[in-house]
């Protein structure tokens, strides 16, 4: 199935977004489209069944977008990463760069175990920052993290070479901006 859809013909490129010099990628249209997001969520989840997927960690917003759906075909749990602040309990915080900036995220402490194995599930795999710092919030639990997948990678920006040096798991992308 990944060899034979065209992903990239649903996703927009919006140059000088958020700041100029940026091309930001828009995937709205791929969601929008019920046959492309059917066949996102179902390659990204295919691919990974049978592999142990115990929870689905997504970061807010696009990351809940794909990542619940993921979880549900994977019948595992989906664990929101949010921005600080917006969690009601106790939480585990990560700070990290983003291509422009920086951000953080937390995860409700409770939400993922030593006993899990997770699956990093995001929108586009951009200079690896949220990436990694999801896949070291797993780390300081104790987790397993078995993968990472998106609906687009950004060669040009090396994301996977800094996922490699935290982890050598698996890293799938359903499309690639060269």
């Amino acid at each position: 199935m990944l060899e034979q859809f065209d992903f990239e013909k649903y996703i927009l490129d919006i140059p000088d977004y958020p700041e100029p010099g940026v091309v930001f990628k828009d995937i709205t249209p791929l969601l929008a489209d019920p046959r492309a997001n059917a066949t996102v969520i179902d390659t990204l989840s295919d691919h990974f069944l049978g592999k142990g997927v115990t929870k689905v960690l997504g970061a807010e917003a696009r990351g809940f977008i794909i990542g619940a759906p993921v979880a549900y075909r994977l019948n595992a749990g989906f664990v929101p990463a949010r921005k600080p602040g917006k969690l009601p309990r106790e939480t585990l915080s990560i700070t990290y760069d983003l291509e422009y900036g920086k951000d953080s995220l937390e995860i409700h402490k409770d939400s993922i175990t030593k006993d899990d194995v997770v699956l990093i599930v995001d929108d586009v795999l951009a200079t690896g920052g949220t990436a990694s710092a999801k896949a070291r919030l797993c780390k300081q639990i104790g987790a397993k993290v078995m993968g990472f997948a998106c609906v687009l990678e950004l060669d040009f920006l090396h994301g996977r070479e800094k996922i490699k040096a935290v982890s050598d798991f698996e890293i799938l992308s359903l499309a690639h901006a060269k």
